[in-house]
């Protein structure tokens, strides 16, 4: 049947009497995907990406329209029980982005709708916050308010209070001014003096805040050149020519190239023609100091920068969405999900850190943020900018086969140079200092301290301790759920799991032999922390990580202290990796650059080499050069070496060798299937009888693997199983796996799960 969308601007009577639809396809929440057709009331104007109250059985339920038709082969069609909202929360390009992401990603239409639309908005529980307002109905005399005071001292200074303000005021807050009852408002209102008034006020993460406008940067040579191709491309977006086809740019600058400046500079061209932008970062934790500097640099302008992440309570997030979708804030930031930002004439998509694994969603449907922002950029026909120091191979593969346009700057900003790495071999330092400082990052930190300047140590593994052993026989404390060791956490002398949270009380002694020297072994951020605190006693040492900033403000507190000279010893995870610009921090000690470089992942050297770089990168963004101590067991592999050169190219050219012959992505799409389940057996019953129904229907390309234990057998209480596939048409894939899995039943205890472009393989 013909389907077709009505636009807010096609509204009044002359539609309703020529291409009003008579029914609505309703995909409708917790329905299994399906949809359902439904008659729209003549008194309603519609369109597609409303949400709707609709009948079903004896329930009224929500959906969402994602069609409009004159006919309908349904018999007994319902009418349409109510509009939600004044608009409709989707766009059209939004549809047809959940879409996509269903075909792609190998999963229901309703997992994909439900991450599209914020739960906040599409289950409509949480309304605009309401407010009481007083003002004065009228002009008010200095004389009738001394008239009144004789009566009511209180009603006097209420009026008074009103009257000096020139403006409505919160009741609340005219009560506590004037020291006055609810009571003595409410009397005033009777006698007609004053107009109560509920008014809706939004809920800002940022309203306590004062953000000073500041200016644009001077570009150097190279910042010039990329922007003015960014600008260009923004301006076609803004005057649309017939042959006009916009590439994504891959914006590859190194650490400290002013990269942030021209994502400013860019969204100021996109809101000069009248468009918005939205902003990924990967981390929630570098949002506060992106907003900072994003809110000052627009705040002269008085153009409304909006946030979208988890950690907005469901008040703040829904009047976020509201300010987006109105129009209000045409600049939304956030991390992987705001790409789903409801933004209207999207000028320009940016994405900050592309290559961060944290894009990847790690929830049905496991979409990648990247990913899906160039293909928005391609529905919207609006500018998309990838920035990183350290691309991902899949980014740089497509830049240079031409798929995306590579821009290039090569030197720090004001001059300033890429920091001195020096690698030190543990190996050789193990036997005469201590495990977690070696002698030369000692002596760096202490000549580092003398001078007044800052430091940072990064070790990506929180806790204190990663492993309980007991030396007489052998105990070893595990999760009882996963197939790791638990780490102990000596703040809260706790022995935790970091897979499923397990926690308990330390032990004193073995529990199993029940001898008292049992040990902790291997080192965390917790220990590093402890240690850095023993050996500089005179500094200041704080620590970042998940345990320690757990509470709202921590992130932003510690940063603010560091910031400031505060802090003189950093000690953080991934957490201080990346985004962060301090020009007094001239030295940056790894204390374990191995840490994820030997795992069975073919991306692990990959990460290895990127978050190698990206922390060095923290060092010397002032006017004193910057030194990065590299301790490592490995010292001679290539990750690590060509981090040390900041050999982007280099890993480049002598990585993709490799996963060109291996036939790994990006020569290839890795999908991955995992099947769980609480008992073993069922979970290895159930892969088999997967792989041998895939050996069947399997199309041409594709190459299966066979069915084994996950690396990490067991997790959350399941014992889980893998299958991994590869293939070049990933689309063709998608659709048979789908179309074998809803054929197949399984135990209700089992579990399958399948991850297009998988990027942890554990």
């Amino acid at each position: 049947m013909h389907y077709f969308a009505v636009s807010r601007g096609q509204s009044g009577a002359g539609l309703h009497s020529r291409l009003m639809p008579k029914y609505a396809s309703v995909l409708v929440d917790e329905s299994g995907g399906r949809a359902f057709d439904y008659e729209v009331p003549p008194a309603l104007t519609l369109a597609v990406g409303t949400r709707v109250r609709v009948p079903v059985r004896m329930r009224s339920v929500l959906g969402t329209i994602i069609a409009l038709s004159d006919t309908t082969e349904a018999s007994g069609v319902r009418p349409i029980t109510d509009v939600v909202g004044d608009e409709p929360a989707l766009s059209a390009q939004l549809i047809r982005l959940a879409e996509w992401m269903s075909d792609y990603y190998c999963c229901p239409i309703e997992a994909a709708m439900r991450t599209v639309l914020p739960n906040v908005i599409r289950k409509a529980e949480v309304g605009h916050k309401m407010r009481l307002f007083a003002r004065l109905a009228r002009e008010i005399t200095p004389e009738e308010i001394a008239g009144i005071e004789k009566k009511s001292e209180r009603q006097a200074e209420v009026l008074a209070a009103l009257r000096d303000v020139g403006k409505a005021m919160p009741v609340t807050e005219l009560c506590e001014q004037c020291g006055a009852a609810h009571q003595t408002i409410q009397s005033l209102a009777k006698k007609g003096l004053i107009i109560i008034e509920p008014e809706k006020v939004e809920r800002d993460p940022y309203g306590t805040e004062i953000f000073i406008a500041n200016k644009n940067l001077e570009l150097n040579e190279e910042q010039a050149a990329v922007f003015a191709r960014v600008a260009q491309a923004i301006d076609q977006v803004a005057a649309p020519t017939a042959d006009a086809m916009l590439k994504p740019f891959l914006l590859h600058g190194v650490t400290g190239s002013g990269k942030t400046e021209i994502y400013l500079q860019a969204i100021e061209r996109a809101l000069n023609h009248g468009l918005g932008a939205i902003l990924l970062v990967p981390e929630i934790s570098l949002t506060p100091q992106t907003v900072e500097r994003f809110k000052s640099r627009f705040a002269a302008t008085h153009h409304e920068v909006a946030v979208l992440h988890s950690h907005l309570s469901e008040g703040e997030r829904h009047d976020e969405w509201h300010r987006i979708r109105s129009g209000r804030a045409r600049i939304a930031i956030g991390a992987r999900s705001a790409v789903f930002a409801p933004v209207e004439k999207l000028g320009v998509i940016i994405v900050d850190e592309e290559h961060e694994n944290t894009y990847k969603q790690e929830e049905t449907p496991r979409y990648h943020g990247r990913d899906l922002a160039v293909l928005r950029g391609h529905l919207e026909k609006c500018a998309v900018v990838l920035g990183s120091a350290t691309p991902s191979l899949e980014t740089a593969h497509n830049a240079a086969t031409g798929k995306y346009e590579l821009l290039r700057l090569t030197m720090r900003v004001d001059d300033q140079k890429m920091p001195f790495i020096r690698i030190v071999d543990m190996r050789m330092e193990a036997k005469k200092s201590s495990p977690i400082l070696s002698d030369p990052l000692s002596a760096a930190i202490t000549k580092r301290l003398e001078k007044k300047e800052q430091v940072i140590l990064f070790l990506n593994r929180r806790g204190f301790s990663t492993t309980l052993l007991c030396g007489k026989c052998g105990y070893v404390a595990e999760c009882p759920n996963c197939s790791v060791s638990l780490t102990f956490h000596r703040a809260t002398n706790r022995i935790v799991c970091h897979i499923c949270g397990h926690l308990a009380v330390a032990p004193t002694k073995c529990p199993d032999c029940k001898d008292p020297g049992i040990k902790y072994s291997g080192t965390g951020t917790e220990k590093v922390e402890d240690a850095v605190a023993k050996f500089f006693p005179k500094a200041i040492v704080r620590r970042m990580d998940a345990d320690a900033m757990q509470r709202r403000e921590a992130y932003r507190e510690t940063l603010d202290a560091f910031r400031t000279g505060k802090i003189d010893i950093l000690v953080g995870t991934q957490m201080i990796a990346k985004g962060l610009h301090f020009p007094n921090v001239t030295l940056v000690g790894i204390v374990n650059a191995d840490m994820g470089l030997h795992l069975p992942d073919f991306r692990a050297s990959e990460r290895t080499f990127q978050l190698l770089t990206q922390v060095a990168g923290r060092a010397g963004r002032g006017d004193v050069e910057g030194e990065v101590v590299v301790q490592s067991y490995t010292p001679f592999h290539p990750a690590i070496q060509f981090a040390r050169h900041h050999d982007f190219i280099g890993f480049y050219d002598q990585e993709i060798e490799w996963r060109e012959k291996m036939e790994q992505p990006p020569f290839t799409h890795f999908v991955l299937i995992t099947v769980r389940s609480p008992h073993q057996q069922r979970a290895q019953l159930s892969i088999e009888t997967l792989h041998r129904r895939l050996k069947e229907v399997l199309p041409p390309g594709v190459t299966l693997g066979e069915p084994s234990p996950a690396p990490l057998e067991k997790s959350h209480g399941n014992f889980r199983y893998h299958l991994a596939l590869r293939t070049r048409a990933v689309l063709k894939l998608s659709r048979a796996l789908r179309s074998v899995l809803d054929k197949l039943t399984w135990p209700e205890d089992v579990f399958i799960v399948v991850d297009v472009d998988a990027h942890h393989l554990l």
